[in-house]
């Protein structure tokens, strides 16, 4: 982006994300879990699929299912029943088993703390790894990019581009590093409870009033 476009930029993200602040001052993640390894499991579970869901899935399966052993020696096609609700289920159970049997392996059965080892699992991207690493170890690698984020950066004109790597960069550069993880909790409460990606009354919406174009703008 021109330097003159990313002046403006960070100027309004700067805004933005000060009206966020105030209105959701308290979010972070909803996925419940009790440590890393089950952090990695229901955000694995949750792609496609709502928190809700997966939080009522792991109420069952987080007690089935204690330790890394358990996850390694699970049969695929009972842990594809376990987590069937949340969809896509094959592959899941072949990326959460097969992540579960590296883990043990090359990671000393330990969920990795590092973005470059995260990225090594099965079916984790950076979406998953900069979350777990944020939540579970206080290790901000990154800004976490789902499709709240994505169509925050559109919609507000954040970003030139839709691949979520390539607006992670540009956010990157946007935000100063400590703001990194709590401005992505707070656009994700924002697009899941204000903000939904289709037309709705865009008088009520504050971040609308410090940019008005956003208010015709609503799927990246």
């Amino acid at each position: 982006m021109t330097p003159e476009k990313f002046a403006e930029r960070k100027e309004r993200i700067a805004k933005l994300d000060a009206a966020l602040k105030k209105m959701f001052p308290r979010a972070k993640i909803e996925l419940n879990f009790g440590n890393p390894l089950e952090l990695l499991v229901a955000v694995q579970l949750s792609a496609q699929c709502t928190d809700k869901r997966v939080n009522m899935v792991t109420e069952t399966l987080f007690k089935k299912y204690r330790t890394l052993d358990d996850y390694v020696n699970a049969k695929p096609a009972e842990f594809e029943n376990d987590i069937r609700s949340t969809g896509f289920f094959r592959n899941k159970t072949k990326n959460i088993l097969a992540a579960a049997r590296m883990i043990k392996a090359e990671f000393g059965g330990n969920v990795p703390k590092t973005i470059e080892e995260m990225l090594l699992l099965p079916g984790v991207a950076r979406k998953t790894a900069t979350v777990v690493l944020a939540t579970a170890y206080g290790v901000v690698a990154g800004i976490t990019v789902d499709t709240h984020v994505l169509r925050f950066a559109s919609r507000f004109d954040l970003s030139d581009y839709k691949d979520p790597v390539r607006v992670e960069r540009d956010l990157m550069e946007l935000l100063p590093k400590k703001e990194w993880v709590g401005f992505a909790h707070r656009v994700i409460h924002y697009g899941r409870y204000l903000a939904p990606a289709r037309a709705y009354d865009t008088s009520t919406d504050p971040l609308v009033k410090l940019y008005p174009p956003a208010a015709h703008r609503f799927r990246s």
